[in-house]
């Protein structure tokens, strides 16, 4: 399963890709737009800024690990992910989406 450490790791692999910080908790950017999150709504988990058509993908294939955030970012396909219940290539899936759907066009 996924640690914090793989989490970062795998995020800052993206071409472009900035760890910064966002209302106390580590984010990561492309192009200034967040793509994912580290420590929100605790240490346990991370986000991943998903269309929601491919939230519902993931939470499908693994419902342990997946899970929309709360209201209105969670229908907007903020997804969160449990990092003890996810594997490193199933995390690495779920990053490279959001990465692709905040990073500037070529």
């Amino acid at each position: 399963m996924a640690s914090a450490a793989d989490f970062r790791r795998l995020a800052l692999a993206f071409p472009g890709a900035e760890e910064g910080s966002h209302m106390g908790h580590t984010d990561f950017r492309v192009g200034g737009k967040i793509f994912a999150t580290l420590g929100a709504p605790d240490a346990a988990w991370g986000m991943a800024s998903l269309m929601p058509e491919q939230q519902e993908d993931f939470m499908a294939l693994a419902p342990d690990a997946f899970k929309p955030a709360a209201g209105a970012w969670g229908r907007g396909g903020s997804t969160l992910v449990r990092l003890e219940a996810v594997t490193e290539e199933l995390l690495e899936m779920a990053l490279a989406a959001a990465w692709r759907k905040r990073a500037p066009p070529k």
